[in-house]
C-alpha cells in the first residue's frame, strides 16, 4: 500500500510585485533580477490576509478536487516557516475554518523541503492505517519577514498556499518512493535569526540588527543545492528502479532557474521535461511544489499515467525528493 494524490488546491494573493516595483525600492534592475534568479514577478498578501487565510483557501480547493467532505479528512500536515502565531499551531488555527473537525492537526518546519516532508509523514499515517484520508498544505507568506532595504534577498521571495488530499493507493501507482535528508551544519546559509528565543523580538536592538528578516549566503547556497537536489533525485530514481529518461514531468522546487537548469543537466532530464513557473510567482517556500503541481496540471503539463519528479531544497539545511506516478 501506499498514498496518492486525490486532489490539489493552490491560492496566491491578488498583489503583485514586479521586477519594475523593485526598481524603486532597491538599487537593482529588471534585467540583473531575471538574469541572476529568472524570476519577474510574485504575489504577496495585502491587508486583511495572512498565511492562515491562504491556506485555508488552498485546503477547500483540495477538497473540492479531491471529491471528499471536511468531515473524512482525518490528518492535518502543515508545512510552513511563516507562522500565524507561535502559539497554537497554525494547523489548529485553520482546523475550523476548513471544516476537518476530526482531523488531528499539527505543523512541520523543514523551509522550502517542508511539502515534501509533510507529504512523506501523511503517507507514512496511510500506510500504517492509522488514517484513509490526510491532508497536507504548504503555506508561506515570506513577504512578511523579508527585508525590502536588502536587495540581495528581497527580490527573491513570494507568498502564496497548495494543498493536496492524499489518500490509500495500491503500491505501484501513486507515491512510489520518497527521501529525506538534512545537514544543520549549514544552519546558517539559509535562516531568519530573529524572533525566538535566542534573539527575542521584543527587543529593539534585534530589529535595529534586521534579525527578524530572512538572511541567505546565496553563493555557498547554489554550490551545495545542486549538488544536494541532484544526490536526492537520483537516490530517489535507483531506490525505485527507475531511470531519469523514463520521467516525464521534473518538478523542482522554484527556487532560481540556474539551479533548476543546473540540476536537470547533471539528471539528464532535458528542460522540456521541467515544470517551471519561478517567473510569475518567485520563491513561495514550502507553497512552491504544490502551487506549480496545481499549475501544470491546470495547463495540461501534467497528465494522469505521468511519472512525475518532485525535488526541494531549503533552510536547515533540508533537501527531499519523491517520485510518483500521477
Amino acid at each position: 500500500m501506499t498514498a496518492r494524490i486525490a486532489g490539489l488546491g493552490a491560492c496566491l494573493p491578488e498583489k503583485i510585485l514586479t521586477n519594475k516595483d523593485f526598481e524603486r525600492m532597491v538599487d537593482t534592475s529588471d534585467e540583473w533580477i531575471v538574469s541572476r534568479t529568472g524570476i519577474r514577478e510574485r504575489h504577496v498578501v495585502g491587508e486583511g490576509e495572512s498565511v492562515a487565510t491562504i491556506a485555508v483557501e488552498a485546503g477547500k480547493r483540495a477538497m473540492a478536487d479531491a471529491g471528499v467532505a471536511p468531515e473524512e479528512v482525518e490528518l492535518l500536515v502543515l508545512a510552513t516557516a511563516t507562522v500565524e502565531q507561535p502559539i497554537p499551531a497554525t494547523s489548529a488555527i485553520i482546523q475550523p475554518a476548513l471544516g476537518i473537525k476530526n482531523a488531528t492537526c499539527f505543523d512541520i518546519a523543514a523551509a522550502c523541503s517542508g511539502f515534501l516532508y509533510a507529504m512523506h509523514v501523511a503517507r507514512q499515517f496511510i500506510i500504517t492505517g492509522e488514517v484513509t484520508t490526510a491532508m497536507v498544505i504548504g503555506a508561506e507568506t515570506l513577504s512578511r519577514y523579508t527585508d525590502y532595504t536588502d536587495r540581495a534577498t528581497c527580490i527573491l521571495f513570494g507568498d502564496g498556499a497548495g494543498a493536496a488530499v492524499l489518500q490509500a493507493a495500491p503500491a505501484g501507482d501513486g507515491i512510489l518512493r520518497s527521501a529525506l535528508h538534512t545537514d544543520g551544519t549549514y544552519a546558517d546559509f539559509i535562516q531568519m535569526p530573529g524572533g525566538g528565543s535566542k534573539y527575542p523580538p521584543n527587543v529593539k536592538e534585534h530589529i535595529d540588527a534586521r534579525l527578524p528578516f530572512i538572511k541567505m549566503r546565496g553563493n555557498e547556497t547554489f554550490k551545495v543545492a545542486v549538488r544536494s537536489i541532484t544526490d536526492v533525485c537520483q537516490e530517489v530514481l535507483a531506490g525505485a528502479g527507475v531511470s531519469a529518461d523514463k520521467v516525464n514531468l521534473f518538478i523542482p522546487h522554484q527556487a532560481n532557474l540556474r539551479i533548476i537548469a543546473a540540476v536537470g543537466d547533471r539528471l539528464g532530464i532535458p528542460a522540456e521535461k521541467t515544470y517551471l513557473n519561478l517567473e510569475r510567482v518567485g520563491n513561495t517556500s514550502s507553497a512552491s511544489i504544490p502551487v506549480a503541481m496545481r499549475e501544470a496540471i491546470d495547463r495540461g503539463a501534467l497528465k494522469r499515467g505521468d511519472l512525475v519528479l518532485l525535488a526541494a531544497f531549503g533552510g536547515g539545511l533540508t533537501w527531499a525528493a519523491t517520485l510518483l506516478k500521477w
